[in-house]
């Protein structure tokens, strides 16, 4: 089969289109027939060598960590939610010993794999695993009650769209933060309030909620410089790792929780995904593709996934 990997750690051109043995579906698995593998930044660091994801010896390190495509291979003792020729979508971890999804066939255990939401392509349903996940966990880790407001930074990215509309979606007032240029399509998304981002923007969104936000889910990674947008006794979600000593200590001296949210603590949460899937599927959650690439030019997808201003998600398909 056709594969996206890597022998060596680099820029985007050590990725190469590599040929690997097909794999076939276990007890307990199933087998997808990949039709889109997302393109993610966690796919660039992985290639940079920035990961705990390591090459193993001669064999090629496949990045990616959420496809969609179909069901065509069925191990004995699954359950039988899954069929052949379903579409389906998963999300992935990477430190598997088959590594990520960038490849023509994947095999899973089947409660890591979910429906695709109906009426959609297999790139647009790529788009959702991952970062659609990711954003739900930040928000499940804050435990808001209905009617909360919440920041969200870094609003135009994939993973502060969705937590825009997952947030709309359970209830709470939305304050987000974009570009000039990205504002209309922040509107769009839900968010009841769109700030100019930038160094003040804490004081922008105090503009708005004067007694400061409940929460904060800062997908643009602003750290100290979001804490005084929030009340005392609210909290903040991390979207890469904890917090270090000295934000850790600003947001103590603030009275503020820290929260961490660690896609992969959902790995094979079946039901999870199937929340996003009800979600997509009822119009609240928007699957925005801003390209698509065939395998041989993953280092193009690469290459401008890193020059920034990509919004929504590059898309390798097979």
């Amino acid at each position: 089969m056709r594969a996206v990997g890597l022998l060596r750690y680099g820029g985007p051109e050590v990725l190469r289109v590599v040929d690997l043995p097909t794999p076939h579906a276990g007890p307990g698995e199933v087998r997808i027939r990949v039709r889109a593998a997302a393109v993610n930044p966690a796919d660039t660091l992985i290639r940079a060598g920035m990961t705990p994801v390591r090459l193993r010896g001669g064999d090629p390190l496949l990045p990616g960590q959420d496809i969609a495509g179909t069901i065509d291979e069925v191990g004995s003792g699954t359950s039988g939610a899954l069929a052949p020729g379903d579409p389906v979508m998963a999300m992935i971890n990477p430190t598997r010993a088959a590594g990520g999804g960038y490849a023509e066939w994947v095999v899973l255990p089947e409660t890591w794999v979910a429906p695709a939401p109906a009426g959609v392509s297999p790139a647009e349903a790529a788009t959702l695993p991952l970062n659609g996940l990711t954003a739900l966990h930040a928000l499940d880790q804050l435990r808001l009650p209905p009617g909360s407001t919440l920041a969200v930074t870094g609003a135009a990215g994939a993973v502060g769209g969705y937590a825009v509309q997952l947030a709309k979606a359970a209830g709470h007032r939305v304050l987000a933060d974009a570009a000039p240029d990205d504002i209309e399509l922040v509107n769009a998304l839900g968010a009841d309030v769109t700030v100019t981002r930038g160094p003040d923007v804490a004081d922008r969104f105090r503009e708005h909620a004067p007694d400061g936000v409940d929460a904060a889910v800062d997908a643009a990674l602003l750290g100290g410089a979001l804490l005084p947008a929030v009340r005392a006794g609210g909290a903040v979600a991390l979207l890469r790792g904890g917090p270090d000593p000295v934000l850790r200590a600003q947001a103590d001296q603030r009275r503020i929780d820290m929260v961490s949210a660690y896609v992969h603590e959902y790995d094979g949460r079946r039901d999870k995904l199937d929340l996003l899937r009800r979600l997509a599927e009822e119009g609240a959650l928007t699957l925005r593709v801003a390209g698509r690439f065939p395998p041989e030019e993953a280092a193009r997808a690469h290459q401008l996934l890193e020059a920034g201003g990509v919004r929504g998600r590059l898309v390798i398909e097979f």
